[in-house]
């Protein structure tokens, strides 16, 4: 298990400009709108408010619009990146998706609704890290799964400026 030494302790709650200064996601695939509880390399509490002015709801689905799946794990992934590139031994770097198990989807996700986002990490080890991630909108389960992550060591991250 990797030792949890962060040497500065961001103020919560964190927003999107701090979200990318430790990710590298930008608008409009940015999905994880502010960070209300972190622990560096154990957890993080997100918040996602769901718009309906979002680009995904002109196709998913015309005149119902329901905010897709994968796009809510994705949310649950970005979570999960802010927990551990918070680490300094992460910091600047490209976490990826390495799998998704145990999946499922629990409720639909309407323009409106409030995604909360909670991720803890079960193992993270080197390169490699599983991450049990649960979605949900007022108290009740939208999307749960169990998120594999890899952080290649030549990799860095890339599309804005970070704090490496």
């Amino acid at each position: 298990m990797t030792t949890v030494t962060p040497t500065t302790m961001p103020t919560l709650p964190l927003e999107a400009a701090d979200i990318m200064r430790i990710i590298p996601h930008r608008y409009p695939f940015l999905l994880v709108d502010r960070i209300v509880e972190l622990e560096p390399g154990r957890r993080a509490v997100g918040i996602k408010a769901v718009t309906a002015n979002e680009p995904q709801f002109t196709g998913h689905f015309p005149g119902r619009p329901i905010m897709p799946g994968v796009l809510m794990v994705e949310a649950l992934a970005q979570t999960a990146a802010v927990a551990v590139m918070a680490l300094d031994e992460y910091r600047g770097k490209l976490g990826l998706f390495a799998g998704i198990d145990d999946c499922r989807f629990r409720r639909m996700v309407l323009p409106g609704d409030t995604l909360v986002l909670k991720v803890e990490v079960e193992k993270l080890r080197g390169m490699f890290g599983r991450v049990r991630g649960v979605a949900s909108v007022d108290g009740d389960v939208a999307v749960e799964a169990t998120l594999s992550i890899i952080i290649p060591r030549d990799q860095v991250m890339g599309g804005g400026t970070s704090d490496a």
